[in-house]
């Protein structure tokens, strides 16, 4: 049984990635610490409290970062509705999140267990920075950590060049980079790849049962939006598929690489920025993945839905 503790500023795809954890039979999840990032903190605990009381966990859910480390935070509510979960009307509100501070958490989380511990990040990485600067030994004492991230080989999402999470905290994300930790980043463009949903494969998840049902009601305002002005034929679901490698590593091929991330407020700003040719001379810091095969990822995500 794998350790998992998962950071997330859950929203419609995070809530399906939520999913699939709790549902996997070989991972238990120690806890579910929240960031601001894709909706504001309180929304973003809301929408983990629920999703875990809709799978009957319970786990235990943390609130942290209001906001980026240095920065004013910019959130997503046009990619997923005001309620973060598609505006379906479900009862987002009056649930409470454990007492602690997820910062705490984390760091308390990974000392107490040296080497078990999955880091699994869909969410910008503030708290991850932030319990870094506390506790700089975390970055050695985690056995992995998968972080949904950057825009891989591809373009961006927020802005020609950068993806949401590392756009929304730069800083966070090169404190991260820089730390030592054992990373893989799954970029937006494996998502673009292997994880769209048109209408066909949207209906074949809802077929899955009550929680492909909610997995594919909860992408309403995302679905509009892909369509609209991502160009792709439906909606994707980034965090999912990272947390689908976070589960079965070997579904993924991946690149050892140095990574960096660009900071200030230019047209570069979160943007990863990755030596694929070995150019810099610095030693690879990320196993970036380059593929991940979308039969293996549709099959791991129907099984999570229908429990088989």
């Amino acid at each position: 049984m794998r350790r998992f503790l998962i950071d997330t500023d859950t929203a419609s795809d995070d809530a399906v990635a939520l999913v699939m954890a709790i549902r996997e039979p070989t991972v238990a999840i120690d806890a579910i610490t929240v960031v601001a990032g894709n909706v504001p903190l309180d929304q973003a605990v809301q929408n983990a409290l629920y999703t875990v009381e809709l799978c009957g966990s319970d786990v235990r859910v943390f609130a942290g970062q209001r906001g980026p480390l240095m920065r004013t935070l910019q959130t997503a509510e046009d990619v997923h509705g005001n309620d973060g979960l598609g505006d379906i009307g479900l009862p987002l509100s009056g649930r409470q999140p454990a007492g602690t501070e997820a910062v705490d958490v984390i760091i308390d989380t990974i000392m107490a267990a040296p080497g078990e511990i999955t880091l699994v990040t869909l969410g910008p990485l503030t708290n991850i920075a932030l319990a870094l600067l506390r506790q700089p030994a975390i970055a050695t004492s985690m056995a992995h950590c998968f972080v949904m991230g950057g825009a891989g080989a591809g373009p961006g999402n927020v802005t020609p060049l950068a993806e949401f999470n590392l756009w929304c905290d730069p800083e966070a994300a090169r404190i991260v980079l820089r730390s030592g930790m054992p990373l893989t980043f799954v970029g937006w463009d494996i998502s673009i790849a292997s994880a769209t949903f048109g209408p066909e494969d949207a209906a074949a998840l809802r077929g899955c049962g009550p929680l492909g049902e909610f997995s594919v009601d909860i992408q309403a305002v995302l679905d509009v939006y892909a369509k609209e002005s991502s160009g792709i034929a439906g909606f994707d679901l980034p965090d999912p598929m990272a947390m689908a490698v976070a589960i079965q590593p070997s579904m993924a091929t991946v690149d050892r690489r140095y990574v960096e991330v660009l900071i200030g407020d230019g047209a570069g700003r979160g943007k990863d920025v990755i030596d694929w040719h070995g150019v810099t001379g610095n030693q690879p810091n990320v196993d970036v993945v380059t593929h991940v095969a979308r039969q293996d990822f549709i099959a791991m995500l129907h099984r999570h839905m229908t429990g088989d």
